[in-house]
């Protein structure tokens, strides 16, 4: 394993994961904050480094170029920045992450059938042959509703605040010339 003082993307604290102190108060997590500076240094300095399994393309899978597959940098991206927000809460964040977190993310990605890596060939290489889920366009209608659009939800939003202004203007009782 490399120098994390050699390295230039090195943890922002310097330090391992494991020595936290008390947590600050449960705000954002600040860049300036993080423990690793990068998801790359969350998994060459930690993830990488605490999680040992045998792997054998048939039991569980990897692939050593983990970052070439679009759903291991997602899933990946999303357990280092758990990682980084958890670890401030010092009575459970480190539990709820490993449970609910790192568990079923790794679970998935490591599955030899339906993992991200399941045609490569584990600590020898890459296979790009899985292609994206299938899917036909829907119509366009279908997801005009505020639950699946930001759009839909401004528009409605919009809308609200019209309705509502008009009828505030309406009950503006009409003065008279006289």
């Amino acid at each position: 394993m490399p120098d994390p003082q050699e390295r230039q993307d090195a943890p922002v604290d310097g330090g391992a994961a494991a020595s936290m102190g008390a947590p600050p108060p449960p705000e954002a997590v600040d860049d300036a904050e993080l423990v690793f500076a990068s998801v790359e240094v969350f998994y060459g300095d930690y993830l990488s480094q605490v999680v040992r399994r045998r792997v054998d393309g048939v039991h569980l899978a990897w692939c050593p170029d983990w970052w070439m597959h679009a759903e291991a940098i997602a899933r990946i991206t999303t357990l280092w920045r758990a990682f980084e927000y958890l670890r401030l809460d010092a009575a459970l964040g480190m539990s709820h992450w490993w449970l609910q977190h790192a568990d079923p993310h790794l679970a998935a990605l490591m599955h030899p059938l339906t993992g991200p890596f399941a045609l490569c060939s584990g600590p020898e290489g890459h296979t790009a042959e899985l292609g994206p889920l299938p899917g036909n366009p829907s119509p366009p209608e279908m997801w005009d509703h505020p639950a699946f659009s930001i759009h839909a939800a401004e528009a409605k939003k919009a809308e609200d605040k019209k309705e509502k202004e008009d009828r505030e203007g309406a009950e503006v009782p009409e003065q008279n010339a006289g």
